[in-house]
């Protein structure tokens, strides 16, 4: 799984560079992905997921536990 985030699906999107004299080259944007361990308190064990900073912030608000079930739904391997 090359760099895709677990819980948003965000992927690296395409784009342009553009130098100071307007030049236009292809580049690539890619999220900013983290690899984070977390702590679920229910099952009494630590989950790791490669997840970018904007869902580390959905994790924080939903909670843990209702992120896993999403992901367990959707049929990832947690």
């Amino acid at each position: 799984m090359a760099r895709v985030c677990q819980v948003t699906g965000k992927v690296p999107i395409g784009g342009n560079k553009v130098s100071h004299s307007n030049i236009k080259t292809k580049r690539r944007f890619l999220p900013n992905l983290q690899k984070k361990r977390f702590y679920l308190a229910e099952e009494d064990k630590w989950v790791t997921l490669k997840v970018s900073t904007d869902a580390i912030r959905t994790i924080n608000k939903k909670g843990l536990y209702t992120i896993v079930k999403e992901l367990r739904a959707r049929g990832e391997k947690i």
